[in-house]
């Protein structure tokens, strides 16, 4: 349950934070938010990275900022 719950928070941080609303929002508004959903669903062992957009990773992309430029990274754990 937990899983889906987790699946849920992050797609709808993504969908919140892709587009238009990234490109005017700075890295850490963005990140602010998404830390709060996922404090909001009870997730207490989380990382968020910020990085550029080009950086190669095997971590989930849950957000986007800076017009696109730079990409939010998550890690459960």
């Amino acid at each position: 349950m937990k899983s889906v719950t987790m699946t849920a928070v992050l797609a709808l941080s993504i969908n919140a934070f892709s587009g238009n609303a990234a490109a005017k929002t700075s890295c850490e508004d963005v990140q602010a938010a998404i830390e709060a959903k996922l404090k909001a669903k009870g997730v207490k062992a989380y990382m968020l990275t910020v990085v550029p957009k080009d950086e190669k990773s095997d971590l989930r992309v849950v957000g986007t900022c800076e017009a696109g430029a730079k990409k939010i990274l998550y890690k459960r754990g």
